[in-house]
């Protein structure tokens, strides 16, 4: 019984990412391995993130009344262990970390120990 308690706990809460919308970051992996991109959105239930300028994909679009039908380019997800968060200070790859500073929990930079915002 407790265990299907706590399968249901899994299930309703998406898990805690090191990477947010807006933060710089590089792919490490894959085909667009070196690539830098500002994260667009973010699918913490999928384990992916949305990255500008990577992944580009070309989408057969029907037309409608609001929009012009086609081929469009636009960014596929990418699995967040291929992204790491670029640094602030030295727009390196770093690891993050997190720590509590006055009661609340911030992210860091592991290379330089930058606060990230």
């Amino acid at each position: 019984m407790a265990n299907k308690k706590s399968m249901n706990q899994q299930d309703r809460f998406a898990p805690k990412l090191h990477i947010r919308k807006g933060d710089k970051v590089r792919v490490i992996a894959g085909a667009h391995k070196g690539k830098e991109g500002e994260i667009l959105r973010v699918f913490p239930e999928k384990n992916r993130a949305i990255v500008d300028n990577v992944n580009i994909v070309k989408k057969h679009v029907k037309p409608t009344q609001n929009k012009q039908g086609g081929i469009h380019e636009i960014a596929a997800p990418v699995h967040v262990s291929n992204l790491m968060v670029l640094d602030p200070k030295t727009n390196e790859p770093t690891r993050i970390g997190r720590k509590e500073v006055d009661g609340k929990l911030v992210r860091y930079s592991k290379k330089t120990g930058e606060i990230l915002g």
